[in-house]
């Protein structure tokens, strides 16, 4: 069933609906909860009012294409941010899946409202899965919105569901599919999401500098930083995404990382500062002008605007290998570690400098890069594992991404 063929089906089952007398809102497969907003857009415009420490974000899951950096083009499923779109254009955002999925960045103390619609798979119009949201790391989360299936509601086709999470401690998170969740995160279906502290806006003094942006809520200004970029370490299986894509049983001990990537993308399409063109491999949508690679993995530090420290969010989705990056002649000091800051009972940090961190599926660290000591120049984040510095066949690639001190 392409795109177009979806669009009709649903502007005739809404038709036919109208012809019968049934409302708008009786019919309305797309439910979105966010205090204050009565359009269900998720937002507050007008004479809508937001209420205190709140922030709502509504996202659907569905499927599409990306391509890796050999030009090889990959069937996905993917999350795609919809927020600010009423309720009845939501459910003709087919074909529209990003890897990875929009960045999730929030406050400590504040209410969040997600809400997830399953618009359904373009490709795979035989694919029933539900889909869900994990809040990977989130440790006081009630089961109900857990995204596990077994204890949480995981929304089926063009069905919705609203998460809540009461923001209680900062770190660096990430968030997947929990729904069948090796395949459907091997497909694409994970994200970034960190919690700021609330100890951002007040300035503090470390290291003879001022800063008013950290990573914890410290108390002496240690984890301040200038400068904040988030990289997601993950791969693709080939043979999982072709064995999707052509309605085959998948062989998940065989995963493998075939094209290992850092935000969905393979050097050197990791320092391109844009989003990817849009996929040209497409005859399952009328809308080839879609771009499903939007978040870059190059960075950049501007010493003249922008300050000396950089902190690194890192964190690894891959679900087949632990990945160990570096950043070659530039110092990286570890200052929290699974979403939760380096110091011990009494106090004491215990933060450590390295020259390689090293990730396993699920974790996440804080990495700070003091640059008021190097040179100016191009530096290189990449992968110890060398067998992953390739985009499949093609060497010289994968896992690797620039720094850029200016």
């Amino acid at each position: 069933m392409t795109n177009l063929t979806q669009r009709k089906l649903w502007i005739g089952l809404a038709a036919g609906a109208a012809a019968l007398g049934i409302s708008a809102s009786a019919r309305a497969a797309v439910f979105v909860q966010c205090p204050g907003d009565t359009n269900g857009d998720a937002t507050w415009t007008g004479s809508e009012t937001r209420p205190a420490n709140t922030s709502c974000m509504h996202i659907t899951g569905g499927d599409g294409f990306v391509t890796m950096a050999d030009g090889r083009q990959m069937y996905n499923f993917g999350f795609e941010d919809v927020t600010g779109t009423r309720p009845a254009d939501v459910v003709l955002n087919l074909a529209r899946a990003n890897f990875v999925a929009p960045t999730i960045e929030l406050q400590e103390g504040n209410k969040f409202y997600l809400t997830l619609t399953n618009v359904g798979m373009v490709a795979r119009p035989d694919l029933f899965d539900a889909h869900s949201v994990h809040f990977h790391g989130f440790a006081n989360q009630a089961p109900i919105f857990d995204g596990v299936p077994e204890p949480s509601i995981t929304p089926n086709m063009g069905s919705s569901l609203t998460y809540f999470y009461n923001l209680t401690e900062p770190g660096t998170y990430m968030y997947h599919c929990h729904f069948e969740a090796a395949e459907h995160i091997q497909m694409g279906m994970q994200g970034q999401l960190f919690v700021k502290p609330r100890q951002d806006g007040t300035p503090k003094v470390f290291g003879g500098r001022t800063y008013t942006r950290f990573v914890y809520n410290d108390g002496d200004g240690s984890t301040g930083y200038d400068k904040a970029v988030a990289l997601q370490l993950t791969a693709f299986d080939t043979a999982t995404h072709e064995s999707d894509l052509n309605i085959q049983p998948i062989d998940f001990n065989s995963m493998k990382t075939v094209y290992p990537m850092i935000n969905g993308r393979g050097y050197p399409d990791t320092i391109n500062p844009g989003a990817l063109p849009p996929t040209q491999f497409d005859p399952y949508t009328a809308d080839t002008t879609y771009q499903s690679q939007k978040i870059t993995s190059l960075v950049t530090l501007d010493r003249g605007t922008e300050g000396t420290r950089l902190l690194l969010r890192l964190s690894n989705l891959g679900v087949a290998d632990y990945y160990t990056v570096t950043a070659l002649g530039l110092p990286m000091k570890v200052v929290g570690a699974g979403a939760r800051q380096l110091r011990g009972p009494s106090g004491k940090d215990l933060y450590y400098d390295t020259s390689s961190v090293t990730l396993g599926g699920g974790e996440s660290a804080e990495v700070m890069i003091d640059t008021a000591s190097v040179s100016p120049g191009t530096y290189f984040l990449y992968t110890r594992n060398l067998n992953f510095l390739s985009n499949n066949q093609d060497d010289y690639g994968g896992l690797m991404t620039e720094i850029v001190v200016r």
